[in-house]
């Protein structure tokens, strides 16, 4: 098979425990400017991780403006305040600290600084037409990757819908990973943004713009994030599995970045449009069903995820195998609490179609590895809601 494709990593990465306190020094070897502005959210706040990354900074030299009007699912209009507050600020540099949303919401900010209008001006690809006020990622999540991604996920509130604005300059110019920032998350967060992160290596790996590049790195973080996300949801202590996470999420962010996610994301965001249903709960109530759907398209292709993910698939056929990965994936979401779709607080049967159609016009659909349209959407709603 012939392959043509375009790797292209911007960001330095520095994967390191307790690299929180340095984050001043690590930011300063940018050398872009002196005046920060520090997006997070109330959370974050909350656990005083944003406080030893401002204090950093302020100890190498920078000055500080905290913005934290961030929610579980970022809209438009608060990107659009956080807009403002770097164009008054006059900041040189937006520091993110915080989980996708944060992290989203920063580089939204980055790019209403250096261009005019409303967000949903630049929804899609290539409308992004200069340089990014720059960005320094640090995830508080073992789930999204976006410190290492070159999209934005964002809610449009009078479409009620979450748009996707992907473009390279998006992407930070550095990310400080550091798993220590893990420790103190619920359970219940662990479990979402772990499979948030299963999902973007799975949907990497399947989809329709697999490549090379993006297959040895989503096979890597199947590879870690399967077998330890029972652990880390169990202990949030266990260090070991923290960091194995965190690998994971992070060789998943840069996989799914430089191919595509599918239709489990388009289901996902579809529902984090209209329910405010945070995204990592999302894709986990559909990544079996999905699964199931598509690895009829590609068996081998999920059979090969069936043993990335440690499965005991010798001897099977890679029919089998898919299917042992589907019951593998399910009793996965069982161990760890995942949440039935249709115990979502605000989920009604009427809003299908609208779902359906929403996840249909999601412009990573094409990528899914099999033909998927509104009528195969509608479908995995109801056989989800129906499990439930």
């Amino acid at each position: 098979m012939d392959f043509s494709f375009l790797f292209d990593l911007p960001t330095r990465i520095v994967f390191e425990n307790s690299i929180l306190s340095r984050a001043g020094e690590e930011t300063k070897k940018l050398a872009c400017g002196h005046r920060t502005l520090l997006v997070t959210d109330s959370g974050i706040l909350r656990t005083g991780i944003a406080d030893t990354v401002q204090s950093s900074l302020q100890q190498a030299g920078f000055d500080c403006m905290l913005f934290d009007r961030v929610e579980p699912n970022p809209k438009d209009v608060d990107c659009e305040e956080g807009g403002r507050a770097a164009r008054d600020f006059n900041a040189d540099m937006i520091v993110a600290v915080g989980g996708g949303s944060v992290i989203d919401s920063a580089k939204a900010i980055a790019l209403l600084h250096t261009h005019n209008g409303k967000l949903t001006a630049y929804e899609g690809k290539g409308k992004v037409v200069n340089e990014v006020t720059p960005i320094v990622a640090i995830p508080t999540t073992a789930g999204t990757g976006s410190e290492v991604t070159r999209s934005a996920v964002i809610t449009d509130t009078q479409r009620k819908f979450k748009m996707t604005i992907k473009d390279v300059r998006l992407a930070p110019r550095l990310a400080l990973v550091d798993p220590e920032t893990t420790y103190a998350l619920p359970a219940s967060l662990t479990a979402t943004t772990g499979m948030d992160a299963l999902v973007h290596a799975i949907e990497a790996y399947t989809c329709r713009l697999a490549n090379p590049f993006s297959d040895a790195l989503a096979l890597a973080a199947m590879e870690r994030i399967f077998p330890w996300l029972r652990a880390a949801v169990k202990d949030g202590s266990d260090k070991v599995a923290r960091s194995q996470l965190m690998t994971g999420s992070l060789l998943a962010g840069v996989a799914f970045s430089h191919a595509d996610v599918a239709a489990v994301h388009c289901l996902a965001e579809a529902l984090g449009g209209i329910y405010d249903i945070p995204h990592g709960a999302g894709n986990s109530m559909f990544l079996p069903a999905v699964t199931a759907y598509n690895a009829q398209a590609d068996p081998q292709r999920h059979a090969r995820v069936a043993a990335a993910c440690g499965l005991p698939v010798g001897g099977l056929s890679d029919v089998d195998a898919s299917k042992l990965l589907v019951d593998a994936l399910e009793k996965l979401s069982a161990d760890i609490n995942i949440p039935d779709f249709a115990g979502f607080p605000g989920v009604k049967e009427e809003d299908f179609p609208f779902l359906a159609e929403a996840a249909q016009k999601n412009g990573s659909t094409p990528s899914n590895c099999r033909a998927i349209g509104q009528e195969n959407y509608l479908g995995i709603l109801k056989a989800c809601y129906s499990q439930g």
